[in-house]
């Protein structure tokens, strides 16, 4: 296979890249523990389906020239920081719950479109995600490497994207896990607010 090499230094680069503690990890850790299983894993899909528009614009062309204009970019991480500080400062309001220990499952509809659209904003406006792409898909990927081999990277990353976070989902909404953080669940959502506060104020920082 002529791409082969490219093939699995983009896969290593972009597993080594999804594992590591971000917004997105977050989301989805807050998301098993708090509603369970089928609400993480929608939560993922959106995440993925982030990760399809950063790789949409990214093959365009429009990555590039978003990366080599500051004032684009200064845009790009002024509107991260903000969204991701809007779901931190939620989750520091978390109160505990009246009804004690128990687990909450909404299976409403609407319920499951916001964990859709959380998973998908959550990626979608993190710019460390754009520059991510733009890094791999500049230095790993070959110019001369054709549009639909980019194009499949681009659905192999998706999808394994998907895939690890649909795996956190399921280890994580375990009932055992699941009952040890709930015990003093408004705690736990506080520190998931600090850490994305954290990440947002890094975002600003940069600006700086």
């Amino acid at each position: 296979m002529p791409y082969l090499h490219e093939f699995l230094a983009l896969t290593i680069i972009h597993l080594l890249a999804v594992m590591s503690p971000g917004p997105d990890f977050a989301i989805i850790l807050r998301q098993s523990i708090s509603f369970g299983r089928k609400t993480a894993i929608l939560t993922s899909f959106g995440i993925g389906a982030g990760i399809a528009v950063h790789v949409g614009y990214t093959l365009l062309g429009i990555g590039l020239l978003i990366s080599q204009s500051p004032t684009l970019m200064m845009v790009a991480k002024l509107i991260g920081a903000a969204y991701i500080s809007y779901l931190g400062v939620n989750l520091l309001r978390s109160q505990p719950s009246t009804a004690g220990n128990n687990i909450r499952i909404d299976n409403n509809p609407k319920h499951q479109k916001k964990a859709f659209m959380m998973g998908f904003m959550t990626n979608v406006f993190n710019p460390k995600v754009t520059l991510f792409f733009l890094a791999i898909f500049t230095t790993v990927v070959s110019a001369n490497t054709p549009i639909f081999v980019q194009s499949f990277y681009g659905l192999w990353i998706i999808v394994t994207s998907i895939a690890w976070f649909s795996l956190v989902s399921f280890l994580f909404s375990k009932p055992v896990v699941r009952q040890k953080f709930l015990k003093n669940g408004h705690w736990f959502e506080r520190v998931m607010g600090v850490i994305l506060l954290i990440f947002a104020i890094k975002l600003v920082l940069e600006l700086i």
